[in-house]
């Protein structure tokens, strides 16, 4: 059997674009991650939620693992 890859604990999220011209739903997932202002860094845990919500402003923001 194949072993799992250990996912790591936390992820850097940082806003990197405006959200100006984008969809409510774009800006909306933006503020769900905390962020606020441009350039602002966050850690949130590495979960699927945390992961499909980073999908969909990946164009926005750039993320490390910490």
């Amino acid at each position: 059997m194949p072993k799992k890859e250990i996912m790591k604990k936390n992820l850097v999220i940082t806003w990197k674009r405006s959200a100006i011209g984008r969809s409510e739903d774009q800006k909306a997932t933006i503020a769900a991650l905390g962020l606020r202002r441009l350039h602002q860094s966050v850690v949130q845990p590495n979960n699927p939620v945390i992961q499909g919500m980073v999908k969909k402003v990946e164009h926005l923001v750039e993320v490390t693992e910490e």
